[in-house]
């Protein structure tokens, strides 16, 4: 799979140190698992000049104080708050400065974030997505790309899980219905 690096950007989603360290709230070794992976992906694209976006998901400890139904807490307790240590990126895959870091406070990257705008103003057509977890926030982002005519293409061996079959789940349903599943491998960035 050839990419033009000028019309691709590699989106790491949430690779924070609440999720991918041992001693983070929601650590799932898989997680862990996924960060040389990624490395990779970023050396990869950072070589051949395609962009590279980062997303933190971010909870300010009052979210969801007044919340109707979606409430985070309730499901996974409190978790990434606002100015913790778990909700930086981890140490391995720092953003340059000239990265766009895009905070989040739902599965979403592209909800109520300035990544859509971001993405038309570089001339941006295709995501290579990785990151975790692979059934919550990258899920959610691909296919929010997705239905924005973007062209997610889900990293398989880049991806993070709390269990194994939460990341098959999450990989056949983005390859069946909106995006694109590959090994990192196959990933190369090519100028036009």
């Amino acid at each position: 799979m050839n990419l033009d690096p000028d019309e691709t950007a590699v989106v790491v989603v949430d690779m924070q140190n609440g999720f991918c360290h041992p001693d983070g709230s929601l650590y799932a070794p898989e997680s862990e698992a996924a960060i040389e992976p990624c490395a990779d992906l970023l050396e990869d694209a950072r070589a051949a000049g395609a962009s590279v976006v980062f997303t933190r998901d971010v909870h300010p400890p009052e979210q969801f104080e007044d919340a109707h139904y979606y409430d985070e807490f309730d499901r996974w307790g409190e978790h990434v708050l606002e100015g913790s240590w778990e909700a930086e990126l981890i140490e391995e895959l720092r953003p340059r400065e000239s990265e766009l870091v895009v905070v989040k406070h739902t599965y979403d990257a592209f909800y109520r974030t300035e990544l859509e705008g971001y993405l038309e103003s570089h001339g941006i057509r295709d995501l290579v997505i990785c990151g975790t977890l692979a059934n919550v926030c990258v899920l959610h982002t691909a296919g929010s790309a997705g239905l924005r005519d973007y062209r997610p293409i889900l990293a398989e061996d880049a991806v993070g899980a709390i269990e194994e079959d939460h990341r098959e789940y999450a990989l056949d349903h983005a390859g069946w219905l909106f995006g694109e599943v590959e090994p990192r491998s196959a990933i190369e960035f090519v100028s036009g």
